[in-house]
Protein backbone atom coordinates (compact mmCIF):
# COMPACT_ATOMS: atom_id res chain seq x y z
CA UNK A 1 0.00 0.00 0.00
CA UNK A 2 1.39 3.38 -1.02
CA UNK A 3 2.26 5.66 1.89
CA UNK A 4 0.37 8.96 1.97
CA UNK A 5 2.38 12.14 1.76
CA UNK A 6 1.71 14.67 4.53
CA UNK A 7 0.62 17.18 1.88
CA UNK A 8 -1.96 14.85 0.28
CA UNK A 9 -4.89 16.34 2.22
CA UNK A 10 -3.88 19.87 1.23
CA UNK A 11 -3.70 18.82 -2.43
CA UNK A 12 -7.14 17.21 -2.19
CA UNK A 13 -8.62 20.35 -0.63
CA UNK A 14 -7.05 22.56 -3.32
CA UNK A 15 -8.79 20.56 -6.05
CA UNK A 16 -12.25 21.04 -4.50
CA UNK A 17 -14.68 23.87 -5.16
CA UNK A 18 -15.02 26.29 -2.20
CA UNK A 19 -18.28 24.79 -0.87
CA UNK A 20 -16.99 21.21 -0.86
CA UNK A 21 -13.68 22.44 0.54
CA UNK A 22 -15.44 24.06 3.51
CA UNK A 23 -17.47 20.90 4.12
CA UNK A 24 -14.34 18.74 4.00
CA UNK A 25 -12.49 21.02 6.41
CA UNK A 26 -15.44 20.99 8.84
CA UNK A 27 -15.64 17.20 8.59
CA UNK A 28 -11.93 16.94 9.35
CA UNK A 29 -12.31 19.30 12.33
CA UNK A 30 -15.20 17.19 13.68
CA UNK A 31 -13.10 14.05 13.32
CA UNK A 32 -10.22 15.67 15.21
CA UNK A 33 -12.67 16.73 17.96
CA UNK A 34 -13.95 13.13 18.22
CA UNK A 35 -10.42 11.79 18.51
CA UNK A 36 -9.59 14.29 21.27
CA UNK A 37 -12.85 13.51 23.10
CA UNK A 38 -12.04 9.79 23.02
CA UNK A 39 -8.81 10.26 24.99
CA UNK A 40 -9.38 13.45 27.02
CA UNK A 41 -12.51 13.97 29.17
CA UNK A 42 -13.85 17.48 29.65
CA UNK A 43 -12.70 17.28 33.29
CA UNK A 44 -10.23 14.53 34.12
CA UNK A 45 -9.61 12.53 37.32
CA UNK A 46 -7.25 13.75 40.02
CA UNK A 47 -3.60 12.99 39.25
CA UNK A 48 -0.43 13.27 41.27
CA UNK A 49 1.27 16.53 40.29
CA UNK A 50 4.46 14.58 39.58
CA UNK A 51 2.85 13.28 36.36
CA UNK A 52 3.73 16.69 34.88
CA UNK A 53 7.41 15.76 35.04
CA UNK A 54 6.88 13.10 32.36
CA UNK A 55 5.56 15.69 29.90
CA UNK A 56 8.91 17.44 29.63
CA UNK A 57 12.35 16.11 28.81
CA UNK A 58 14.51 15.40 31.87
CA UNK A 59 17.13 17.77 30.48
CA UNK A 60 14.55 20.60 30.20
CA UNK A 61 15.84 22.28 33.34
CA UNK A 62 13.47 25.27 33.19
CA UNK A 63 10.24 23.28 33.24
CA UNK A 64 11.54 20.55 35.54
CA UNK A 65 12.60 23.17 38.10
CA UNK A 66 9.24 24.92 37.87
CA UNK A 67 7.36 21.66 38.38
CA UNK A 68 9.44 20.99 41.48
CA UNK A 69 8.55 24.49 42.71
CA UNK A 70 4.84 23.77 42.13
CA UNK A 71 5.15 20.50 44.06
CA UNK A 72 6.05 22.49 47.18
CA UNK A 73 2.57 24.07 47.13
CA UNK A 74 0.30 21.58 45.35
CA UNK A 75 -0.21 17.83 45.39
CA UNK A 76 -2.67 17.05 42.59
CA UNK A 77 -4.18 18.36 39.39
CA UNK A 78 -7.18 17.70 37.19
CA UNK A 79 -6.66 18.09 33.48
CA UNK A 80 -9.25 19.80 31.33
CA UNK A 81 -9.88 19.29 27.64
CA UNK A 82 -8.08 21.83 25.47
CA UNK A 83 -11.13 23.01 23.55
CA UNK A 84 -10.91 26.77 24.10
CA UNK A 85 -13.32 26.55 27.04
CA UNK A 86 -10.84 25.21 29.59
CA UNK A 87 -10.74 28.31 31.82
CA UNK A 88 -14.50 28.55 32.23
CA UNK A 89 -14.96 24.80 32.64
CA UNK A 90 -12.12 24.53 35.16
CA UNK A 91 -13.42 27.51 37.14
CA UNK A 92 -16.98 26.15 37.19
CA UNK A 93 -16.05 22.64 38.24
CA UNK A 94 -13.48 23.62 40.86
CA UNK A 95 -15.70 26.15 42.62
CA UNK A 96 -18.80 23.95 42.64
CA UNK A 97 -16.69 21.10 44.01
CA UNK A 98 -15.60 23.37 46.87
CA UNK A 99 -19.19 24.46 47.49
CA UNK A 100 -20.15 20.85 48.23
CA UNK A 101 -18.61 21.42 51.67
CA UNK A 102 -19.49 25.11 52.07
CA UNK A 103 -23.28 25.53 52.41
CA UNK A 104 -23.08 29.20 53.44
CA UNK A 105 -20.94 30.12 50.44
CA UNK A 106 -23.24 28.06 48.21
CA UNK A 107 -26.24 30.03 49.44
CA UNK A 108 -24.52 33.33 48.55
CA UNK A 109 -23.36 32.07 45.15
CA UNK A 110 -26.81 30.71 44.36
CA UNK A 111 -28.41 34.06 45.22
CA UNK A 112 -25.96 35.80 42.88
CA UNK A 113 -26.71 33.31 40.11
CA UNK A 114 -30.47 33.66 40.57
CA UNK A 115 -30.29 37.46 40.33
CA UNK A 116 -27.86 37.39 37.42
CA UNK A 117 -30.49 36.57 34.80
CA UNK A 118 -32.43 39.77 35.54
CA UNK A 119 -29.16 41.73 35.54
CA UNK A 120 -28.27 40.38 32.10
CA UNK A 121 -31.74 41.15 30.73
CA UNK A 122 -31.41 44.70 32.08
CA UNK A 123 -28.15 45.02 30.12
CA UNK A 124 -29.98 44.11 26.90
CA UNK A 125 -29.47 40.35 26.68
CA UNK A 126 -32.61 38.74 25.18
CA UNK A 127 -34.38 36.71 27.88
CA UNK A 128 -35.37 33.95 25.47
CA UNK A 129 -31.70 33.53 24.51
CA UNK A 130 -30.29 33.18 28.00
CA UNK A 131 -33.20 31.44 29.75
CA UNK A 132 -32.23 27.82 28.98
CA UNK A 133 -28.61 28.39 29.98
CA UNK A 134 -29.63 30.05 33.25
CA UNK A 135 -32.13 27.29 34.03
CA UNK A 136 -29.48 24.59 33.51
CA UNK A 137 -26.98 26.53 35.63
CA UNK A 138 -29.48 26.76 38.48
CA UNK A 139 -30.34 23.05 38.14
CA UNK A 140 -26.69 22.16 38.66
CA UNK A 141 -26.51 24.42 41.72
CA UNK A 142 -29.63 22.66 43.03
CA UNK A 143 -27.81 19.33 42.63
CA UNK A 144 -24.86 20.70 44.62
CA UNK A 145 -27.23 21.94 47.32
CA UNK A 146 -28.91 18.51 47.44
CA UNK A 147 -25.53 17.01 48.33
CA UNK A 148 -24.36 15.15 45.25
CA UNK A 149 -20.99 13.44 45.48
CA UNK A 150 -17.77 14.62 43.85
CA UNK A 151 -18.07 11.73 41.41
CA UNK A 152 -21.61 12.77 40.48
CA UNK A 153 -20.51 16.38 39.97
CA UNK A 154 -17.67 15.14 37.77
CA UNK A 155 -20.22 13.20 35.72
CA UNK A 156 -22.29 16.36 35.30
CA UNK A 157 -19.28 18.28 34.00
CA UNK A 158 -18.37 15.44 31.64
CA UNK A 159 -21.88 15.39 30.20
CA UNK A 160 -21.38 17.57 27.12
CA UNK A 161 -24.88 19.04 27.26
CA UNK A 162 -24.80 20.11 30.91
CA UNK A 163 -21.14 21.09 30.80
CA UNK A 164 -21.38 23.31 27.74
CA UNK A 165 -24.49 25.07 29.08
CA UNK A 166 -22.58 25.85 32.28
CA UNK A 167 -19.69 27.24 30.22
CA UNK A 168 -22.06 29.34 28.11
CA UNK A 169 -23.65 30.87 31.20
CA UNK A 170 -20.28 31.67 32.76
CA UNK A 171 -19.35 33.35 29.48
CA UNK A 172 -22.57 35.38 29.62
CA UNK A 173 -21.83 36.45 33.20
CA UNK A 174 -18.36 37.54 32.09
CA UNK A 175 -19.75 39.46 29.13
CA UNK A 176 -22.36 41.14 31.31
CA UNK A 177 -19.77 42.32 33.82
CA UNK A 178 -17.50 43.72 31.12
CA UNK A 179 -20.38 45.61 29.53
CA UNK A 180 -21.57 46.94 32.89
CA UNK A 181 -18.05 48.30 33.54
CA UNK A 182 -17.45 49.59 30.02
CA UNK A 183 -15.69 52.80 31.07
CA UNK A 184 -13.09 50.84 33.04
CA UNK A 185 -12.47 48.04 30.54
CA UNK A 186 -12.59 49.92 27.21
CA UNK A 187 -8.93 50.92 27.52
CA UNK A 188 -7.96 47.22 27.64
CA UNK A 189 -9.51 46.49 24.22
CA UNK A 190 -7.17 46.61 21.25
CA UNK A 191 -8.27 48.11 17.97
CA UNK A 192 -11.42 50.12 17.35
CA UNK A 193 -13.84 47.62 18.88
CA UNK A 194 -16.38 48.60 21.50
CA UNK A 195 -16.76 46.51 24.65
CA UNK A 196 -19.97 45.03 23.24
CA UNK A 197 -18.22 44.06 20.00
CA UNK A 198 -15.34 42.52 21.96
CA UNK A 199 -17.78 40.48 24.05
CA UNK A 200 -19.70 39.28 21.00
CA UNK A 201 -16.47 38.23 19.30
CA UNK A 202 -14.12 37.12 22.10
CA UNK A 203 -16.16 36.30 25.21
CA UNK A 204 -19.58 34.88 24.39
CA UNK A 205 -18.69 32.40 21.59
CA UNK A 206 -17.73 28.89 22.65
CA UNK A 207 -14.12 27.77 22.08
CA UNK A 208 -12.74 31.31 22.36
CA UNK A 209 -9.69 31.18 24.61
CA UNK A 210 -9.57 33.28 27.77
CA UNK A 211 -7.15 36.03 28.72
CA UNK A 212 -6.67 38.14 31.84
CA UNK A 213 -9.67 40.33 31.03
CA UNK A 214 -11.96 37.28 31.11
CA UNK A 215 -10.50 36.13 34.43
CA UNK A 216 -10.80 39.58 36.02
CA UNK A 217 -14.43 39.90 34.92
CA UNK A 218 -15.61 36.45 36.00
CA UNK A 219 -13.82 36.51 39.35
CA UNK A 220 -15.19 40.00 40.03
CA UNK A 221 -18.82 39.33 39.10
CA UNK A 222 -18.89 35.99 40.93
CA UNK A 223 -16.91 37.33 43.91
CA UNK A 224 -14.73 34.21 43.72
CA UNK A 225 -10.98 34.79 44.04
CA UNK A 226 -8.81 33.00 41.49
CA UNK A 227 -5.08 32.28 41.66
CA UNK A 228 -3.39 31.49 38.35
CA UNK A 229 0.00 29.76 38.46
CA UNK A 230 1.79 30.67 35.23
CA UNK A 231 4.15 27.92 34.10
CA UNK A 232 6.10 29.00 31.04
CA UNK A 233 9.68 29.86 30.12
CA UNK A 234 9.56 33.38 31.55
CA UNK A 235 12.06 34.18 34.29
CA UNK A 236 10.23 37.00 36.07
CA UNK A 237 10.88 35.33 39.43
CA UNK A 238 13.90 33.34 38.38
CA UNK A 239 13.89 30.32 36.10
CA UNK A 240 13.18 27.89 38.94
CA UNK A 241 9.99 29.53 40.26
CA UNK A 242 6.43 29.72 38.96
CA UNK A 243 4.89 33.17 38.81
CA UNK A 244 1.34 33.52 40.13
CA UNK A 245 -1.29 36.22 40.07
CA UNK A 246 -4.53 36.63 42.03
CA UNK A 247 -7.78 37.89 40.48
CA UNK A 248 -9.15 40.28 41.61
CA UNK A 249 -5.91 41.68 42.96
CA UNK A 250 -5.62 41.35 46.73
CA UNK A 251 -8.30 38.66 46.99
CA UNK A 252 -8.22 35.47 49.04
CA UNK A 253 -8.04 32.78 46.33
CA UNK A 254 -10.68 30.05 46.31
CA UNK A 255 -9.92 28.61 42.87
CA UNK A 256 -6.40 27.54 41.89
CA UNK A 257 -5.55 26.98 38.24
CA UNK A 258 -2.37 26.08 36.38
CA UNK A 259 -1.78 28.01 33.17
CA UNK A 260 0.51 26.71 30.49
CA UNK A 261 0.55 28.59 27.18
CA UNK A 262 -2.99 28.37 25.82
CA UNK A 263 -4.40 26.05 28.49
CA UNK A 264 -5.76 25.88 32.05
CA UNK A 265 -5.84 22.89 34.42
CA UNK A 266 -7.01 22.58 38.05
CA UNK A 267 -4.60 22.53 41.00
CA UNK A 268 -5.12 21.08 44.49
CA UNK A 269 -2.97 21.84 47.52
Amino acid sequence: MEERNKYDDLEIFSEMDPVNQDEAILAQERQIEKEIAAVQPLIGPKEDLRTLEKEYRPEDSVYQAKIQHLEKHYKCLRRTRGDGNCFFRAFGYYYLEKLLDKPDDLKKFKAMALQSKDDLVALGFPEFTIDDFHTTFMEVLDKVEAGITVEELLNVFNDQGFSDYIVVYLRLLTSGYLQSKEEFFKSFIEGERSIKEFCHQEVEPMAKESDQIHIIALSSTSKVGVRIEYMDRSDALGKSEVNHHDFPEGCTPEVYLLYRPGHFDILYS
